[in-house]
Formats: structure tokens, sequence, C-alpha cells
């Protein structure tokens, strides 16, 4: 098992470059537990994980798949949908749903990213042809947050 350990220690410290650029230095030590890397601060707290270190939602990884698939398709890998869906071994009409999702709203695609969408969306209503409009978008998952 490879072990990843980098501890500095002593008092947060900024210096001052010739051509007046701050470095700060900050003393933290990374290790590696379990497969994670934990950042413990000078203090002693451990550094909170940042969202990127948890697993990825079904919406996230659904709108993943919909990018990755219209993407095979925009650079010439795959001729149809058709020949994705042979692929991945899936149903075509979801691979269908999976690529509506790329059109989706940038906010609401934030949403789905942070993790902030209300528990009542659903796959369904997001992938399931979705308006072109972005105001109706939203308007049709009777999302306000977003204005």
């Amino acid at each position: 098992m490879s072990s990843i350990e980098i501890n500095k220690t002593g008092e947060p410290d900024i210096l001052q470059a010739s051509d007046g650029r701050l470095t700060l230095s900050v003393p933290i030590q990374i290790k590696r537990r379990s497969g994670r890397k934990l950042v413990t601060l000078p203090n002693g707290e451990v550094a909170k994980n940042r969202p990127l270190d948890t697993a990825a939602t079904p919406l996230q990884l659904a709108l993943a798949r919909g990018h990755r698939w219209l993407a095979m398709l925009e650079l010439g890998e795959v001729k149809s949908l058709r020949e994705i869906a042979a692929r991945e071994g899936v149903d075509n009409s979801y691979v269908s749903r999976m690529v509506n999702l790329t059109t989706l709203a940038p906010d609401i695609v934030a949403a789905i990213l942070d993790d902030a969408l209300p528990n009542h969306i659903t796959l369904f209503d997001l992938a399931v042809d979705p308006p072109v409009l972005w105001e109706e978008q939203k308007e049709r998952i009777k999302i306000t947050l977003f204005t």
C-alpha cells in the first residue's frame, strides 16, 4: 500500500519576492486514510471534504453520460445514438434521454452538479422531451430559485 504524507510545521509565513509578489506559506499535514486525503490544519482541525470528495449522484452521472455521448457523436467516434446504445448495451431511448440533458439551462446544470435540486425532481422530469427554451425548462419543473 502506498502512503502519501506531507508535513509542514511551524507558523504561517508571508514571503515577499523582489518583484513585489507575495507567497503565503501555511503549515498543513496531508495524510492518506482509506484512499482519501485528509488535510490537518495547524490548529489540529481536519479540513472538511470538498463536494468533489463525495460520490456522484445518479443525476450527476446521467448528465456526465449525456455529455460524453454527445461528444462521441460530435467527434465522429460514433455515427448515431443507436451505435452508442449498442456499444453501451442500453436502450436507444435511454441514450436519447441522457443526451437531452446536454440542453438543460446552465443554472439547472449547476444545481445538478451542486446536488441542490429539490428531491421531487427526477431524471424523468429533466430528460424526457425537455423544452428548448431555458425559462420553459425551469417553469416545467417549477423551479423559481434560479431567477
